[in-house]
């Protein structure tokens, strides 16, 4: 039977971005999903038409809309996510609803401590405005650009923007950045079980939205898990790394992973 990968985005970035990864991950031999968020339209042009439609979603909501989802499967899938999807994979490895995780510059969960400038920049747009909570809401080019293209040619970083951006919800956004004085963050992951499946995590080093420094914090609150945990970090990359022209290093780097770490179903 061939393993289903299940692609979850981040913020901002339509589902619909993921069918590169799925077209080589299905030549892979995987089979693959990538559901959008609750809301999310069946094209980018109608979400960016009803951003009302996503709002007031929280990281509750988006774990138990793609709990719902997996359920479905025959067996349990790979959950590979890119940072809210990265956070969202996290949860669901550590709650063994899923059979191994990829997080991909994941949005911070409650415990990690950095809070780099670059990553309040980023995220300023959302949480400026605390009616924002409730809101969806789209970024600029500007606003792109720093928070996702900066390590890109201004020209590709605008041509990404154009293809795949959308509104997104801005209730994760504030729950991420409460998360530490929340007692029952929707942010907390169940980073001690032994028992769940294999994680992955990978950093870009030049991410301003998920800076490398928060990717590492976020690694070592897993040190007290026996469970397998690896970070790979890529010198250079920003918050882009899953949708720019360097899209298939990272990809390939997950199919090794998956080869080594996780056998067949």
């Amino acid at each position: 039977m061939r393993q289903t990968v299940v692609f979850i985005h981040g913020l901002w970035i339509a589902k619909q971005a993921w069918q590169p990864w799925q077209d080589l991950f299905e030549a892979a031999g995987y089979d693959t999903l990538a559901p959008g968020y609750p809301g999310e339209a069946d094209t980018i042009a109608a979400t960016r038409a009803d951003p009302d439609a996503q709002a007031g979603h929280g990281i509750d909501e988006l774990v138990e809309h793609y709990a719902e989802i997996i359920a479905e499967l025959p067996a349990k899938p790979i959950a590979v996510g890119h940072s809210f999807g990265g956070l969202i994979a996290e949860k669901l490895l550590g709650q063994d609803r899923v059979a191994a995780a990829v997080a991909i510059d994941p949005a911070p969960m409650k415990g990690v401590k950095p809070l780099p400038f670059s990553q309040l920049r980023s995220a300023f747009p959302v949480l400026s405005n605390p009616s924002n909570k409730d809101r969806a809401k789209a970024l600029t080019a500007d606003q792109f650009h720093y928070a996702f293209g900066n390590a890109l040619p201004r020209a590709e970083s605008d041509a990404l923007w154009e293809e795949w951006a959308i509104p997104a919800p801005g209730r994760p956004l504030f729950q991420a950045a409460s998360a530490n004085f929340a007692k029952n963050s929707p942010a907390a992951v169940d980073v001690a079980n032994d028992q769940r499946g294999p994680l992955l995590m990978i950093s870009g080093t030049a991410d301003h939205t998920v800076p490398d420094v928060v990717t590492r914090a976020a690694y070592t609150l897993y040190a007290h898990s026996d469970a397998s945990t690896e970070l790979l970090r890529l010198e250079g990359r920003g918050h882009s790394l899953t949708i720019d022209h360097g899209w298939r290093e990272v990809a390939d780097s997950v199919l090794a992973w998956l080869g080594a770490e996780v056998p067949a179903a």
